[in-house]
C-alpha cells in the first residue's frame, strides 16, 4: 500500500507553505489568527490520512516550513558571525529545523495511533500532544522552545488571558484546541449537535480568556522608577576586537552619565573586558553617577573567579554591589556539550568568543536596587517561564539584558522580545529589556510594549517602571498543572481507546 494517495501527496506538498505561514503570528507581525488559521489546515490535512506514518510525514513537513521559515537567522550567526563556511551553516540551519520537525511529525502520528478506533478522540488528542511537544522542547538538550505555539497568542488575543493561570504550554494546548474545534465545523458527516457542541465551546473558551485578561493579579508597589536602558549598537563583527575595547567602555559609561534615572541598564556583556579588569576609575565614576542619581547602574560583563568564566550582570551605585550570573547557558553558543565530540566544530569551523562559560547558580535572589527588588535574566533565559518564576514573588521587577546582534537585522530580536512579553504577562511584572541592537523595550505586566528603541542606532531608551507585589496563578504553580492534566488526558483517551479494541 502507497505511504500516500496522489492527492495526499499534492496536500503534503503545500504543507511546508502552511507552515511557514504560521510564523505570521509570532512577533514582528502578530498576526495572531493567522497561526490558527494554519493549525486548522494541517488538522483537515491529518484528519484525511488513513495511517500514523502517513500523519508523521505531514507533521514533519509542516514543521520544515513552520522552523525553517521561523529560524532562518540561525544561519547568519553561524556563517556571518560565527564564520562557518556558508554550506556548512546552511545545512546545520536545516538539520535543526529538520530535528525540530520531528515534533509536530511525533504530534500527528501519536494522535493517530491513540484514536485509531474513535476517529473523534482525534481533535482532542491533537491539542494535548501538541502542547506536550512544545513543553518538551523547553527542556530536551537543554531546550529550545522557539516558536512555541502559545506565543503567537501574544499578546493581543483573548487566548492571553490565560497565561497567568498556566503558562505559554498551557495556552499552546489552548490555542491547538481551539483550531481542533474550528476544523471539526468543516467535517462531512459529522452531526449538527456536535458542531454546536464545538461552536459553543469555541466561543466559551475565546470569551473567557477575555475576560481573564481584565484581571489584575498583581498590585503597584511604591512610586514609579525612572529608568534608562542604553543600547550601544556595537557591531558584532569587532565587539571583542581588543583595538575598539576602550572606545566600547567609554562610549557606555558616557552614554550612562549623560542619564538622570534611577535605574540605568546596560545591555548584555556590553563591557568587552573582564569585571576583573575594568579601569578602577570607570567604575569610581559610575557608582558616583548612581549615587548622584539616588539609584543603580547594571552593567552586563563577563567574570573570572577559580579559573571560570561566568556572563553576569553587575550593580554599582547606592546599594550594596549584588551580582547575578546567567545559569541557563546556549549549547554551542555558551557551553560546548559532549566537549570531546564537539570540540573541533570551535577549533576549525566556528569564531565564537565565550563559548564555553559556567553555569551561575539557580537558586540566585533579587537584586536591590533603585528601590526595587530585580529579577535579571540574561539573553535567552527569558524563554524559560518556569526559571524566572524561581526569584517570584519576591521580585517587584523583571530585567533581561540580551545581544541579539547575532542574527543581523533578521526578526529574530523582536521574537525574543515576544517571549518577555510572555513573562510579564505569567509573573504581573514589568520587563525591562536593555539590548545591544535591539529589541530594547519596555513592557507592561501586561505584556504589551510601551516603549520600543529604533533597531541598529546608539540610542537611549527612557521611561519608567512600575514595581509589582502578589502572585499570579502561574508564580505559584508553574507548569505542573499543564502537565499533570495532559498525561491524565492521554491515559483516559488511551484507555477508551483500548476498550474499544477489545
Amino acid at each position: 500500500m502507497p505511504l500516500f494517495t496522489k492527492n495526499q501527496f499534492i496536500k503534503t506538498l503545500l504543507l511546508p507553505a502552511l507552515g511557514a505561514l504560521s510564523v505570521l503570528g509570532f512577533a514582528p507581525f502578530y498576526f495572531y489568527p493567522v497561526s490558527i488559521v494554519s493549525l486548522v489546515g494541517l488538522i483537515y490535512v491529518w484528519r484525511s490520512c488513513e495511517t500514523a506514518k502517513q500523519a508523521a510525514y505531514v507533521g514533519f513537513m509542516y514543521g520544515l516550513g513552520l522552523f525553517g521559515v521561523g529560524f532562518y537567522w540561525i544561519y547568519i550567526s553561524l556563517h556571518t558571525y560565527g564564520s562557518m563556511p556558508a554550506i556548512m551553516a546552511g545545512i546545520c540551519t536545516f538539520l535543526l529545523a529538520a530535528f525540530m520537525s520531528l515534533f509536530p511529525a511525533a504530534t500527528g502520528a501519536l494522535s493517530k495511533r491513540i484514536s485509531v478506533n474513535q476517529k473523534h478522540l482525534f481533535l482532542i488528542a491533537v491539542p494535548i500532544f501538541w502542547a506536550l511537544a512544545d513543553w518538551v522542547r523547553s527542556w530536551i538538550f537543554t531546550g529550545f522552545p522557539w516558536l512555541t505555539i502559545g506565543y503567537s497568542q501574544l499578546p493581543q488575543s483573548p487566548l492571553a488571558g490565560y497565561i497567568p493561570l498556566i503558562g505559554v504550554y498551557g495556552v499552546s494546548l489552548i490555542t491547538v484546541l481551539v483550531a481542533s474545534l474550528m476544523s471539526s465545523l468543516f467535517i462531512k458527516g459529522l452531526p449538527a449537535s456536535c458542531k454546536r457542541g464545538a461552536l459553543t465551546a469555541l466561543l466559551a473558551i475565546i470569551i473567557t480568556g477575555g475576560l481573564l485578561k481584565l484581571v489584575e493579579w498583581t498590585t503597584p508597589d511604591n512610586s514609579p522608577v525612572s529608568v534608562s536602558l542604553l543600547q550601544g549598537n556595537i557591531d558584532q563583527a569587532i565587539k571583542w576586537a581588543p583595538e575598539i575595547a576602550e572606545h566600547t567602555l567609554n562610549q557606555y559609561l558616557v552614554m550612562a552619565e549623560q542619564s538622570t534615572s534611577k535605574l540605568i541598564i546596560m545591555p548584555e556583556t556590553a563591557m568587552p573586558v573582564l569585571s576583573s579588569n575594568m579601569p578602577p576609575e570607570m567604575i569610581t565614576r559610575m557608582k558616583q553617577h548612581a549615587i548622584k542619581n539616588k539609584g543603580d547602574i547594571l552593567v552586563g560583563m563577563v567574570e573570572r573567579e577559580n579559573g571560570e568564566y561566568f556572563n553576569s550582570v553587575l550593580s554599582f551605585g547606592t546599594a550594596e554591589t549584588a551580582v547575578y550570573r546567567k545559569s541557563h547557558l546556549v549549547p554551542f553558543g555558551e557551553f560546548i556539550p559532549f566537549k570531546m565530540v564537539f570540540g573541533w566544530i570551535y577549533r576549525d569551523l566556528l569564531n565564537m568568543p565565550l563559548s564555553d562559560l559556567s553555569r551561575g547558580s539557580i537558586h540566585q535572589q533579587p537584586m536591590r536596587v533603585a528601590g526595587e527588588k530585580v529579577a535579571v535574566n540574561i539573553c535567552y533565559e527569558d524563554v524559560f517561564g518556569e526559571e524566572i518564576i524561581r526569584q517570584l514573588p519576591a521580585a517587584t521587577l523583571l530585567v533581561n539584558v540580551s545581544n541579539d546582534a547575532w542574527y543581523g537585522e533578521s526578526y529574530a530580536a523582536e521574537q525574543h522580545m515576544q517571549f518577555s512579553q510572555a513573562r510579564a504577562l505569567e509573573t504581573g511584572r514589568m520587563m525591562l529589556r536593555a539590548t545591544n541592537t535591539g529589541a530594547t523595550a519596555i513592557i507592561d505586566h501586561k505584556g504589551y510594549v510601551i516603549a520600543h528603541a529604533p533597531h541598529f542606532v546608539q540610542t537611549t531608551l527612557d521611561g519608567t517602571a512600575q514595581g509589582y507585589t502578589g502572585t499570579t496563578p502561574y508564580v505559584g504553580w508553574g507548569n505542573w498543572p499543564f502537565v499533570l492534566f495532559s498525561f491524565i488526558t492521554i491515559i483516559l483517551l488511551w484507555r477508551r481507546n483500548a476498550m474499544v479494541n477489545k
